[in-house]
């Protein structure tokens, strides 16, 4: 058997792991392709494994345990996913990170009841602080 026949396959499945990872939106559909990409490594394990005629067989022993791996990421990252969407609605990777992105005012919480303007412990608002500076230089004269 020639190696190159199941290295370009590899190549093939890697790279249309990698498309899925980078292009795809939904989280189950990047999921399923990173799997594609582990099978990739998978089937280049045994590969070589095969052609260097290894008494021990390494390599199968590695994909063995690289299949016991990714079975064990697919079921945290599946509940995971599921968590997700029963909270949110939506399993869209850039809804998701849109909603990550909070105030940091919104989180803080509200000082020691004093006139602080609604921040906490006189900090203020990184959105807002280069703006109050530049009024504050203004003023000054």
């Amino acid at each position: 058997m020639h190696l190159a026949y199941p290295a370009v396959l590899a190549v093939l499945l890697f790279c249309a792991g990698l498309y899925g990872v980078l292009a795809r939106r939904n989280a189950i559909l990047v999921l399923m392709s990173v799997e594609l990409m582990l099978n990739a490594v998978n089937l280049n394990l045994v590969a070589f494994d095969v052609w260097l005629r290894d008494a021990l067989h390494s390599g199968q022993a590695l994909t063995l345990f690289t299949i016991a791996v990714a079975a064990a990421e697919i079921g945290i990252g599946l509940a995971i996913v599921l968590a997700v969407y029963r909270n949110r609605g939506s399993s869209d990777i850039d809804r998701l990170r849109d909603t990550a992105e909070t105030d940091e005012a919104e989180t803080l919480p509200d000082g020691d009841g004093g006139d602080d303007g609604g921040t906490a412990s006189g900090t203020e608002d990184q959105a807002t602080a280069p703006a109050g500076k530049a009024k504050k230089a203004e003023a000054t004269p």
